[in-house]
C-alpha cells in the first residue's frame, strides 16, 4: 500500500469529513441522516480512529468496505493492530496487548476474537496514512493527527518515524503553530479532541471527542475550504 491516497473531484455529489468516530456507529448514521447523505452519490472521509472506547467498535470497523467510505488509519487502529499482530516475545506480547485494552481496546473482549483479527487485517488494506481530494479545484489532505510541514513531502514519511508523526504527532496543536502547511490547500485532522472544531492555519482539528461529548463533527468539505480561506482573510 502507498502511504497516500489521491482522488478526483466527485462530480455526482458531495464529499464529507468526520471527525474520530471511535465506535459511535449510531453518531455517524445520526449525522449522516442530517446532511441526508446520499450513499449512492456522496462521499465520506475519515480522520481515523473508527474503533476503541465505543461499543460499536466492530461494526465500525467494517465501514473501509463501504463504497462511500475512505479512511485512513489511525492510532487506535495501529495500537489494535500492535496487540493482535505482533511478533515480540512474550513480555513485549502482553504489553502490547496492555497498552490497547488500557485505550479503549475491551470491546473486542465481547467479541470473537478471530473475526476483529480478521475484520482488523482486512479493514487495514483500505486505510492508507494518508489521502488527498479534489474539491472545486482545490485540495484537501487528509491525515489522522500530524501532516508535514510541505504536504508535497508526505510520501517522504514513508519510514518509521514518519509515520508515527502521521497517527500520533501533537507538536502544532500543542504549540499553536499557525504556519499553513505548505503545497496544498487545507489538510483536516483528528487525534485531538477540540471543544469545537478548530483552526490552525490551514490545518483544521475536527475531532470532537464523540465518545465523551455525543458531539460527532460532519463537516462539507467545501465548508472546510471556505472557512480556511476566511481564516486567512482575518487581518
Amino acid at each position: 500500500m502507498t502511504i497516500i491516497e489521491k482522488h478526483d473531484t466527485n462530480t455526482q455529489g458531495r464529499d464529507f469529513l468526520v471527525g474520530d468516530i471511535h465506535g459511535q456507529y449510531d453518531l455517524l448514521m445520526e449525522a449522516m441522516a442530517r446532511v441526508a447523505f446520499d450513499r449512492s452519490r456522496d462521499r465520506l472521509f475519515s480522520v481515523g480512529d473508527l474503533i476503541d472506547r465505543g461499543g460499536a467498535s466492530f461494526d465500525c470497523l467494517a465501514l473501509p468496505f463501504e463504497p462511500w467510505f475512505f479512511g485512513v488509519r489511525g492510532n487506535h487502529e495501529m495500537l489494535a493492530q500492535d496487540a493482535l499482530f505482533n511478533e515480540s516475545d512474550a513480555e513485549g506480547d502482553w504489553f502490547k496487548h496492555e497498552l490497547w485494552m488500557n485505550n479503549g481496546g475491551t470491546w473486542a473482549q465481547r467479541e470473537n476474537l478471530e473475526d476483529v483479527k480478521s475484520l482488523l487485517k482486512t479493514a487495514m488494506r483500505y486505510l492508507p496514512y494518508a489521502r488527498e481530494i479534489s474539491v472545486g479545484g482545490k485540495r484537501i489532505g487528509i491525515v489522522h493527527a500530524e501532516p508535514p510541514k510541505d504536504w508535497s513531502l508526505l510520501e517522504l514519511e514513508d519510514h518509521p518515524a514518519g509515520r508515527e508523526r502521521l497517527v500520533w504527532g501533537r507538536s502544532r496543536i500543542k504549540e499553536g503553530d499557525t504556519t499553513p502547511v505548505a503545497s496544498i490547500d487545507a489538510v483536516v485532522v483528528g487525534h485531538t479532541i477540540v471543544g469545537t472544531p478548530t483552526i490552525l492555519g490551514n490545518v483544521h482539528y475536527i475531532d470532537t471527542g464523540a465518545f465523551m461529548s455525543g458531539r460527532l463533527t460532519l463537516i462539507d468539505a467545501r465548508e472546510v475550504l471556505d472557512t480556511v480561506h476566511q481564516v486567512k482573510r482575518e487581518p
